[in-house]
């Protein structure tokens, strides 16, 4: 008899919500930290400057803002676990800008954008149907991914600038890194690897013989940030296996062919 197949994860709109506007909030706090020299160093994205990276979250709100001012979709679209496998992000997405970035600009974007969200959710249902580039979500599933968008951006945002230290909302973190993990198990379906991310995500992938109890024979365990940066292409696995990062256990627990999960 073949497995059941397991239903696809859910998440409160109401959590997430509250998760994207407190990662918004550290991403604003951190923004007198950012002096113009800081804002035109180079970051580990491409030719994308510090600045650049800055001026992302503002545009990741604005997304939700755009979409709920959009006819409602007469239907969904793939779902949620497909959404970084088949978007780019806004992140990657991102385009150098034109050197023009200042702080006291970025505290106006960003005062706008929060006023803009404020706006467009209020009295919003989080089963709202809205489009995306990636098809239409839910509101309550875009709304994962903004908060996805904007961990990734702090984690850019803190590798770049010493010292920044941005801090992630365990709720937004934990988002991020099980969306992540999702991907992963629709993009090499199976049951022979068990990848850990301990607290937030355990995923079974990978054809091959099916687990049924005891120890799996093929684990593989990490850290939430470590997670996030192999599905990101922010870090090759060879590299977090080499510094200890990773642990991978079994011969079907090499996951490098199947990393980075977006574009």
């Amino acid at each position: 008899m073949p497995p059941a197949k397991k239903r696809p994860r859910s998440y409160d709109p109401a959590r997430t919500r509250a998760a994207v506007l407190a990662q918004f909030g550290h991403l604003r706090a951190a923004l007198p930290a950012l002096t113009p020299a800081r804002l035109a160093a180079p970051t580990r994205v491409g030719d994308l400057t510090v600045g650049d990276l800055a001026a992302r979250p503002a545009a990741v709100l604005d997304a939700v803002a755009r979409a709920l001012a959009g006819p409602e979709p007469a239907k969904a679209g793939p779902p949620l676990a497909q959404w970084p496998l088949t978007s780019p992000g806004d992140t990657a997405a991102a385009a150098p800008g034109d050197g023009a970035v200042t702080p006291a600009a970025l505290a106006d974007r960003y005062e706008a954008a929060a006023r803009r969200l404020s706006d467009a959710l209020a009295g919003a249902p989080g089963g709202r149907l809205v489009e995306t580039g990636a098809g239409a979500l839910p509101l309550g599933d875009h709304l994962v991914t903004r908060a996805v968008e904007l961990v990734v951006l702090t984690d850019d945002l803190n590798a770049a600038v010493p010292g920044l230290g941005i801090p992630f909302d365990r709720q937004a973190l934990a988002a991020c890194t099980r969306l992540l993990a999702d991907a992963l198990a629709v993009k090499a379906p199976g049951g022979s690897t068990e990848v850990r991310v301990p607290p937030f995500a355990v995923v079974q992938c990978v054809e091959g013989p099916r687990h049924t109890r005891g120890t799996p024979p093929n684990v593989v365990e990490t850290d939430p940030l470590t997670w996030i940066r192999l599905a990101t292409g922010r870090l090759a696995w060879r590299d977090a296996l080499d510094d200890a990062k990773v642990s991978a256990g079994g011969e079907r627990a090499d996951l490098g062919g199947l990393l980075p999960l977006t574009g």
